[in-house]
């Protein structure tokens, strides 16, 4: 582990997100965040899920013009900064790769030190960011995107352990999947959560899984959707169009139950009150909605990051990167990027 010289002035972080197809990057100075300039990647709409070869290419084109932004927009010179951080792992190889080679090569000429950061860590620690309204520790955080699912519990900000974690697929995948099934475009999830504004969540019952302990399974519940659209457009092939709303709600509205049931157990067996959630669902209205509904019947404190940084954003690893810095967590130039690693 690279060891950190205290800085003569606040500590200043540029920070880099490229997991999967955002290029990010955000200046962080003494925890607050300055700047944090997100680029999408449209290219992926027309073949209906991110293509890992073209996100990496698009991750080239970007970072070097998103990363200017984000210096100019925090007014922040290159000179000002005390640590590069990145996301490491876990996230497509080829994506990853070039925000870690652009951030360990930054780091190297500026001769700072570099912050390797988990994805899954800082969407937790998005919690921290707003300067006020956070929740103390110990606090649980159910941390909910297109590729996991998990109940984390956070004793400090850089002592996290995971006591529940999908078996299968994500929520967010599970989200993405029906969506597709239901013949809409991609990003699907965004768009179930549209429709399901408009319609009963109880008009259509579908399963939820009866697993043990505090674990998650999704893999069913898509089974069961796939089954019940065909069973339903072949006595009527107008079905989908007629019931939108409704099958949106009624989807939404099961995986939402699944993910609060569990954290309602979580919160019953850890005696933890202030409770968060983290991750590109908590964008989700309905999720939303019902986790504050459930907080005010449980007694608990809820918090929920602002909508900017609950998708894949560098400002999540800026705050991360600045809590790894303050407790001398740097890495060394040879960190290599991980599409899949342990906490």
């Amino acid at each position: 582990m690279q060891k950190l010289k205290g800085p003569d002035g606040p500590v200043t972080i540029l920070a880099i997100e490229s997991s999967c197809d955002e290029t990010s990057c955000a200046i962080c100075r003494d925890g607050m965040i300055l700047s944090n300039i997100i680029a999408g990647q449209a290219i992926h709409e027309q073949y209906g899920g991110v293509v890992p070869e073209l996100a990496s290419r698009a991750h080239m084109q970007n970072i070097v013009p998103v990363v200017d932004a984000a210096l100019k927009q925090a007014a922040c010179e290159l000179s000002s900064l005390t640590a590069i951080a990145f996301t490491q792992s876990p996230g497509l190889i080829g994506s990853l790769l070039v925000g870690g080679q652009f951030a360990k090569s930054l780091a190297l000429a500026l001769d700072i030190p570099l912050l390797a950061v988990h994805h899954m860590q800082a969407h937790v620690l998005a919690n921290l960011i707003p300067a006020s309204d956070r929740p103390e520790f110990p606090f649980l955080c159910l941390t909910v995107s297109g590729g996991h699912t998990q109940i984390v519990l956070c004793q400090s900000p850089l002592q996290m352990e995971v006591i529940g974690e999908t078996l299968d697929d994500a929520a967010g995948e599970a989200f993405d999947k029906s969506a597709k099934l239901l013949g809409l475009p991609y990003p699907g999830g965004p768009l179930i959560d549209k429709y399901a504004r408009e319609g009963n969540p109880t008009r259509f019952s579908f399963p939820e899984p009866q697993i043990p302990g505090l674990n998650f399974s999704f893999s069913g519940l898509k089974t069961a959707i796939l089954y019940f659209l065909q069973e339903q457009t072949t006595r009527d092939a107008d079905f989908v169009q007629k019931n939108l709303a409704d099958i949106c709600a009624s989807i939404q509205g099961r995986i939402v139950s699944i993910l609060l049931n569990k954290l309602k157990k979580a919160a019953r067996e850890t005696g933890v009150r202030d409770l968060c959630i983290a991750g590109g669902v908590s964008a989700n209205s309905g999720l939303r909605n019902a986790f504050r509904l459930l907080g005010e019947q449980q007694g608990w404190r809820t918090f929920i990051p602002p909508f900017e940084y609950c998708t894949d954003n560098a400002a999540m690893i800026a705050i991360t990167g600045y809590y790894k810095y303050l407790a001398g967590q740097a890495a060394p130039l040879s960190v290599s990027a991980s599409a899949r690693a342990e906490w």
